[in-house]
């Protein structure tokens, strides 16, 4: 459980597909809002309860049944907030009506946390990261030691591609990476384990990127996934 000045990441491992459900919260307010709800509200409401929290947005980082299927059972319970790109709204089409729509760079907060929007596509058009403090919530975009899957509608590989790249190169390598399943032989690692041991961060050639991604990679490594050795010479 990730645990600084102005904020604090209680993690939820919900579902048959191993989802990792995020409940952040703003130690100042004891405000939270929940990262991609989904497969058990009663579980997400009782972390809420338990460390004494008021529930006050939904953060998506994508549109995908798996990360969302929670969402509206949370909003019968109570007026939240969601958040998620103008681009996955367009790509998904349900989008609540009510929804605050980002784009890239974008910071709003929760009570006196801020949190910066990422837009990352790739697993799809609308994807997005949410950069809190030296914490990243990634959803698909990036597992530990993986990456999403580019072969569902509106899945991108060469975006993915450039996403990736873009997070490797712009954020520090200390970053905390917190990834939308547990897939790996941990849930959590930093970003600098990742460029060490994730062979999807090793690409500088995004066609082999893509051909490894689409064609390669699900025939030669099955979970949990751990570090790779960096290819001899």
């Amino acid at each position: 459980m990730p645990d600084t000045p102005g904020h604090r990441i209680h993690t939820l491992r919900l579902g048959p597909m191993d989802n990792l459900v995020y409940v952040l919260e703003d130690r100042t307010t004891h405000h939270a809002a929940v990262v991609d709800p989904a497969w058990d509200a009663d579980a997400i409401m009782d972390c809420v309860g338990r460390n004494g929290l008021t529930l006050t947005d939904i953060l998506l980082t994508h549109s995908h049944t798996d990360h969302i299927n929670a969402l509206e059972p949370l909003r019968a319970r109570a007026q939240l907030r969601v958040h998620l790109t103008a681009a996955e709204a367009e790509a998904w089409g349900h989008a609540p009506g009510d929804a605050i729509l980002h784009r890239d760079g974008d910071t709003f907060h929760l009570g006196g946390t801020p949190i910066h929007v990422l837009h990352t596509p790739g697993h799809t058009p609308g994807g997005a990261c949410y950069l809190v403090g030296g914490d990243l919530i990634t959803g698909d975009t990036l597992f530990v030691y993986g990456c999403g899957r580019c072969d569902l509608p509106g899945g991108d590989p060469r975006a993915l591609y450039a996403s990736l790249q873009r997070l490797k190169d712009t954020l520090p390598s200390r970053t905390r990476i917190h990834p939308g399943h547990d897939y790996g032989v941990e849930p959590s690692t930093t970003l600098e384990q990742q460029i060490q041991g994730n062979p999807f961060l090793r690409f500088e050639d995004p066609e082999a990127f893509v051909h490894y991604r689409m064609e390669v990679h699900d025939r030669v490594r099955s979970g949990p996934y751990g570090p790779e050795p960096a290819p001899a010479g």
